[in-house]
């Protein structure tokens, strides 16, 4: 069985799309479209912008999507199960058609805003622990009198904590005492999956109960509970859940294999989905879709 997996914000690059753009007339469409919705020329910024402008939130986001959705429209076969990393769930919901593109570009350019205005609220940070177990991780953040949680289980050995640039800094310390490998600050612009983004989430709250879902014609292993689903009612509860809870990446992925899957087509830029299912399911076949 084939499962579609989608990433997220950090796989930006510049240039992305620009092959797709010229060689296909459907995928050209849909970037002239994402202009339209967005009121900039983002294409511009994705095919020649320089890393700084595309790191820009209300950039990256969109880019991501954008990108991964064309990538996902481009192949042949539809996907038995899709997943994606963080915002790339958005891109799966697309692939499997539970949002419209227009409609999933429009929640993600919302996402994107709401993400900035909390971390302009709230100085906070994140940073890859690697080397520990997920569960001594959890009992450090726990421990700790300030805001640092588990935000991305990324695969075995490898979890991303997020909070106050305070709680952070202490959980680190406390983590590379505890034996982590290493203690990695991460280059973001605040606390992703983590309470820190309460705001957002009720911001995002209201745009995804407005916005019109339909039946997906396959499973979506959300990162909130790693659980499938193609009940809308439960979709929707778990993308508004998805801001302040941590990304389930390695449940997600143990989950699909349990249920099947023997090959992860990543689409989007980049190939970091791929080598993070190598790590959590070694039998399975990870691939580019490009």
């Amino acid at each position: 069985m084939k499962a579609y997996i989608f990433p997220g914000q950090g796989a930006q690059f510049t240039g992305m799309g620009k092959d797709l753009y010229e060689k296909n007339a459907a995928i050209k469409t849909l970037f002239d479209q994402a202009n339209r919705i967005l009121g900039f020329d983002i294409t511009t910024t994705m095919f020649a912008g320089s890393a700084e402008e595309l790191k820009q939130t209300r950039v990256t986001q969109p880019a991501v999507f954008i990108h991964s959705v064309a990538v996902g429209l481009s192949q042949l076969e539809k996907p038995t199960m899709v997943a994606g990393h963080s915002l790339g769930e958005f891109s799966a919901l697309v692939a499997n058609g539970a949002l419209t593109f227009e409609d999933g570009l429009r929640l993600v350019a919302q996402r994107a805003a709401a993400m900035q205005k909390a971390c302009d609220l709230t100085p906070s940070t994140m940073a890859a622990i690697l080397g520990l177990d997920d569960s001594i991780v959890e009992e450090i953040c726990a421990s700790i009198d300030e805001v640092v949680v588990p935000a991305n289980y990324n695969c075995p050995g490898q979890l991303v904590i997020s909070g106050s640039l305070k709680g952070v800094e202490i959980a680190c310390e406390k983590l590379k005492a505890a034996g982590a490998k290493r203690a990695l600050p991460l280059q973001v612009g605040g606390a992703f999956h983590s309470p820190l983004m309460e705001p957002a989430r009720e911001e995002l709250a209201k745009a995804i109960e407005q916005t019109h879902f339909s039946a997906p014609h396959c499973p979506v292993y959300q990162n909130a509970n790693a659980q499938p689903a193609t009940d809308i009612a439960t979709i929707r509860q778990n993308l508004i859940a998805q801001l302040t809870a941590p990304v389930r990446w390695t449940q997600s992925v143990q989950r699909m294999t349990a249920d099947g899957a023997t090959v992860y087509i990543e689409c989007g830029p980049g190939k970091v989905l791929q080598g993070l299912v190598k790590k959590i399911s070694p039998t399975a076949e990870a691939v580019s879709a490009a």
